[in-house]
């Protein structure tokens, strides 16, 4: 039986997660997360994508991005997944993948589900008590979005540009909404639509990811989350302009 599209569509915004094999570590040291973003830089550059969030965790890592062609994210993904697993097993001698399969991945509708996103990946060293708080975990865009510090791989997304008229007014914002947490089923609605493949947002964008696709990309009925108004959005909203160029 063939796998299924990927959840990934030039022009629009993806949630990215990638884990190791077995769950085991994929980083074991500093340097390790420090040659990662090396390449992942490299590989934003050769393959047009934009990088707007991310966090490497122990054993596995998120990135919010956005292609500009259907072939940018997993061409970012097949390159940067080949030159850290050879690295790794140079310098560690090992042998094998490291990673879990197939990555897994979601596309985002609107406003409301790019901000949580952004929030939801670098809040999970906080959630995973790794830290106490997000500016003490080095291995996210926080420190950029959050904070304003230079991290060259990282370009604001333009949900997260509306949110002030200068860097610094953005930041303030960003730190107010991010101070204001996650809502527990928007937390899971995200958490399920990327490890189980379905899309979060209105009827209307799905029906047109479905229609770009041509794969149904709703919320399995089975363990769906339980709150259906996250995916009830005012007429007209969510809508993809961009897909016309799938035509």
């Amino acid at each position: 039986m063939p796998r299924p599209a990927r959840l990934l569509l030039p022009g629009l915004t993806s949630h990215i997660i990638q884990r190791g094999n077995n769950r085991q570590a994929i980083f074991f040291e500093p340097e390790d997360r420090v040659r990662y973003l090396g390449w992942l830089g490299q590989a934003l550059e050769a393959t047009g994508c934009q990088l707007h969030a991310y966090v490497l965790m122990t054993n596995h890592v998120h990135l919010l991005l956005t292609g500009a062609r259907a072939d940018s994210a997993p061409k970012l993904m097949q390159s940067l997944g080949r030159l850290y697993v050879g690295d790794v097993n140079r310098r560690y001698g090992r042998t094998g993948t490291l990673w879990e399969g197939r990555y897994k991945s979601t596309i985002l509708d609107s406003e409301r589900y790019v901000l949580a996103c952004y929030r939801y990946i670098e809040a999970n060293p906080v959630r995973a008590k790794m830290v106490a708080h997000v500016d003490d975990y080095p291995w996210s865009s926080w420190h950029f979005n959050g904070l304003g510090r230079t991290d060259p791989r990282v370009t604001e997304h333009e949900t997260y540009r509306a949110l002030g008229n200068s860097s610094t007014s953005r930041q303030a914002a960003y730190r107010d909404l991010f101070a204001q947490g996650l809502d527990a089923d928007m937390l899971e609605s995200l958490r399920d639509a990327t490890q189980r493949g379905w899309v979060p947002g209105s009827d209307r964008f799905r029906r047109e990811v479905e229609a770009a696709l041509g794969r149904r990309v709703e919320p399995p009925v089975r363990g769906r989350p339980a709150k259906a108004k996250l995916d009830r959005e005012t007429p007209g909203a969510g809508t993809l302009p961009t897909l016309d160029l799938l035509k």
